[in-house]
């Protein structure tokens, strides 16, 4: 039922006519020629030898249809017997033919096209065959009759079938059917005389006749079978063929798809676009084959334009643009080469043509552009709108449809744009389907393999702009004392802290006397993406969350490609443009790259509420700066990670001893204002020196690294994992004591885990000695020493006595301790 409503409505109007025209006029058949007794034997005997001769079918080539010899039983059985007889007979054999000797299994509508298609034929030349206009009394008069009547139902049948295939098609009735039935008129013809000869030979010899008539019959089906055997191995090699210049066509569109990926899903949309549009205009097949090889080839010109100006995520400079409008003469001359068959480089050379004369590289307008053409530029520009691009987000298609529609008569055909705007919903619907899954090329893979290349590597320059150096800067703008001096300040300020936060805020804050902007965001580099550092102004959440890949949005592209752009769209940063319910007031953006030697660090970018808010002189201004502060940023990035290497275990991650004895010190003094207490533990891992020596120093590496991760996973904001050193921990905790007996207990179920955590098989237990601020000491040594004196007590009665440990820390005090008992961990 699904694929009969997925038919177009025309081609299901035609289907319930063929079927409601051949019931009706069956029953008033047989109503007003009911079939006789004296016919009723001969009936069983006609049926018996259609439903035979029904399984001698011949598959035509190039259709989904066959070619059945029983049409000849049925000729006969009009001869011999009345109407009603020949056309139960057709309508059986018909039925057996679908049912019994179908190669597929035919869906319900099909079969009953089939059956109550057949009974047209059969009406149509039982009438010629009785015309008093073909019947005299010659004898010639009966052969003439009976090869017209062979004829019409020759002609009625196949029409009516390529009536059907050409709606379900899109193709044209005659088209089908004379490429497809034409050519079988001899069978027809042949068929016919065939049941003449035996009309004649049985009405002198009888019942023999009938079995003579057998051998020219299977003759007539096996002679054709080997002819249109053969004619289906060559139309084979014309598919194979075929099919090799279509991949020829997909490796080239593949290449077009190595240079702009953007275009991966998008020619193919366009194909299906616009091969509907030709069929539905009424073009040649061999115009659609044109104008789907013109669809997934239009952009080839583009290998010759520069990369950084097909993805630059903003508006073309006038320069840019004359470089862009070269691809689709260079299409053309690539596409003269191949020599197609049918004319798709007047196509790709004219798609950018417009019907009102303004467009390139001709200036053709209306029907002087090929309809290809026509049909393939408003296509191509609805797909464009729909889709994410790196100059803005994509629309809603019917959006996209209503900004084509208005250009119809100046930049579109109207007759493409009446078509266009009536099917685009349901030629969407087909695009999504058919390109579900497209593969995209290994463009973006990292190659690790290759030290350099053999003629070595060129020494690289550590300006970033060629075309604004500092010098020539500051003479450009001389006059402008203001400015200067703002400028002059920037420069001299940056550097004079080494704080990552303090230099960043710093350049905000310059910038904001200098250029406008109503946001402000630098992101830097970690990991292939940019990460903001610093952002400030309008849409501040919005742009703090964001994580841009290197290479896409706006700052991403600037990142990749080392080059400043001006008035680019912020609704193009990755990360929000895909969230319509994130929305932005700004509306452009400039950008320029953060240099620092000779790598990008990161991007500085200001945006503005208004259109086109940034000049020239904007990004004059901010190329100059961008080398000191790309300095300046790249400085204290290397300072930050000094500074962390100095606080941080390199093993773990944890805070080392420096960095907990700083952390305690500010929690006593904290607690010392405001009063409470906080617990301080001190953790050992016992049988870790045997795992060292039985499994070696890296197994015991990653059992730190998971007693690490356990640690961590169970404390919350606030408190403190630090390692103190060997295999010992510190947790500083904001808990009381119950609260922190609770953790210990959860680390012990974790350290029973410790194989399957670490991979390694050794047996590890812990143990663990508590003190709190301020009833075990009022200073860090004090605290860390009580918790260190009450782990050893614990360790010691593990071991049957009880030992104290050398005073680790400045003061020792007493109380209570906490015992966690030894945990065995085997590997399973």
């Amino acid at each position: 039922m699904t694929q009969f409503l997925q038919m177009q409505g025309r081609a299901r109007a035609y289907w319930l006519l063929v079927v409601a025209t051949g019931l009706f006029w069956t029953v008033v058949s047989l109503r007003n020629c009911p079939i006789r007794e004296a016919d009723a034997l001969w009936l069983v005997v006609y049926v018996v030898a259609a439903m035979c001769s029904s399984g001698l079918k011949i598959q035509l080539p190039g259709i989904f249809g066959t070619l059945s010899i029983n049409y000849v039983v049925v000729i006969f059985a009009l001869l011999r017997s009345s109407v009603s007889v020949g056309l139960i007979v057709a309508l059986i054999s018909t039925l057996s033919q679908c049912i019994m000797h179908a190669n597929s299994r035919p869906q319900w509508f099909q079969v009953l096209f089939s059956v109550w298609g057949i009974p047209l034929p059969v009406l149509a030349s039982a009438f010629v065959l009785r015309s008093p206009y073909l019947l005299h009394t010659d004898d010639h008069s009966h052969w003439i009759a009976l090869l017209a009547a062979s004829l019409v139902y020759m002609g009625v049948n196949t029409i009516t079938v390529a009536g059907i295939i050409g709606l379900t098609t899109r193709k044209s009735l005659i088209e089908v059917w004379v490429s497809s039935y034409l050519w079988t008129y001899p069978q027809y013809l042949v068929g016919g005389a065939i049941a003449g000869i035996v009309d004649v030979l049985m009405q002198s010899w009888g019942w023999p006749a009938v079995l003579m008539g057998l051998a020219p019959l299977y003759l007539l089906y096996r002679s054709y079978g080997l002819y249109l055997g053969r004619i289906e191995q060559q139309q084979n090699h014309i598919k194979e063929m075929a099919g090799l210049h279509l991949r020829t066509i997909e490796t080239l569109a593949l290449a077009i798809d190595a240079k702009d990926d953007t275009t991966a899903a998008h020619l193919r949309r366009v194909q299906i676009y616009a091969s509907e549009i030709g069929r539905e205009l009424g073009l040649k097949e061999t115009d659609i084959q044109a104008l789907e090889a013109a669809a997934l080839l239009h952009d080839v010109g583009k290998l010759a334009v520069p990369e950084y100006i097909i993805s630059k995520p903003g508006k073309l400079t006038p320069d840019e643009f004359e470089k862009m409008k070269v691809h689709p003469v260079v299409g053309a001359e690539i596409l003269e080469r191949v020599h197609f068959p049918y004319p798709v480089v007047p196509i790709v050379r004219s798609h950018h043509e417009k019907f009102d004369g303004t467009g390139y590289p001709d200036g053709l307008a209306g029907e002087q552009i090929p309809i290809g053409a026509r049909i393939l530029s408003a296509v191509d520009c609805l797909d464009a709108l729909a889709s994410n691009r790196q100059y803005r987000p994509a629309m809603p298609l019917a959006d996209a449809m209503e900004i084509v529609s208005a250009e119809s008569g100046t930049s579109f055909d109207p007759k493409v744009i009446e078509v266009l705007r009536r099917r685009f919903r349901d030629l969407e619907l087909k695009a999504r389907e058919e390109t579900a899954g497209t593969v995209k090329l290994s463009s973006n893979v990292k190659v690790s393999r290759g030290a350099s290349p053999a003629t070595g590597f060129a020494e690289t320059s550590i300006t970033m702009t060629e075309a604004a150096p500092a010098e020539k800067f500051s003479l450009a703008i001389s006059g402008a004392r203001r400015e200067f001096q703002l400028l002059l300040e920037v420069t001299n300020d940056l550097g004079s802290s080494l704080s990552l936060e303090e230099t960043l805020a710093l350049l905000a804050v310059r910038l904001g006397k200098i250029v406008e902007h109503d946001a402000i965001a630098i992101y830097l580099v970690r990991d292939g993406k940019l990460v903001p550092s610093y952002v400030k102004g309008e849409s501040y959440r919005l742009f703090s969350s964001l994580a841009i890949p290197l290479g896409q949005g706006l700052s991403g592209w600037v990142a990749e490609n080392d080059l400043p752009i001006v008035n680019g769209n912020p609704a193009v940063e990755p990360g929000y443009l895909k969230d319509p319910t994130r929305v932005t007031a700004l509306r452009s953006a400039i950008s320029v790259p953060l240099r620092a030697r000779e790598t990008v660090v990161g991007v500085l970018t200001l945006y503005h509420m208004a259109p086109e808010a940034f000049s020239a002189d904007h990004r004059r201004i901010l190329l100059a700066v961008a080398p000191k502060a790309g300095i300046a940023i790249a400085n204290s990035l290397r300072f930050e990670g000094a500074r962390n290497a100095a606080d941080t275990d390199e093993l773990t991650g944890l805070p080392n001893a420096r960095s907990l004895f700083a952390h305690m010190k500010m929690k006593v003094s904290d607690h010392a204002r405001s009063g409470g207490s906080f617990a301080t533990i001190v953790i050992d891992l016992d049988g870790f020196k045997l795992a060292n020596d039985l499994y070696g120093h890296m197994a015991g590496n990653r059992v730190l690294q998971a007693m690490a991760e356990v640690l961590t996973r169970n404390c919350r904001a606030g408190d403190m994992v630090a390692r103190l050193g060997g295999d010992e921990f510190v947790l500083v905790l904001e808990k009381g004591p119950a609260e922190t007996r609770e953790v210990l207990a959860r680390i012990e179920a974790l350290t029973e885990r410790m194989p399957e955590l670490s991979g390694c098989a050794a047996s590890i237990s812990l143990s663990a000695g508590i003190s709190r601020y301020p009833e075990d000491g009022l200073d860090a040594e004090a605290l860390l020493e009580k918790a260190d004196e009450r782990m050893y007590e614990v360790k010691g009665r593990k071991k049957g006595y009880v030992s104290a440990p050398a005073p680790r820390f400045s003061m020792a005090a007493s109380h209570s301790c906490v015992e966690v008992g030894v945990v065995e961990a085997t590997a399973a």
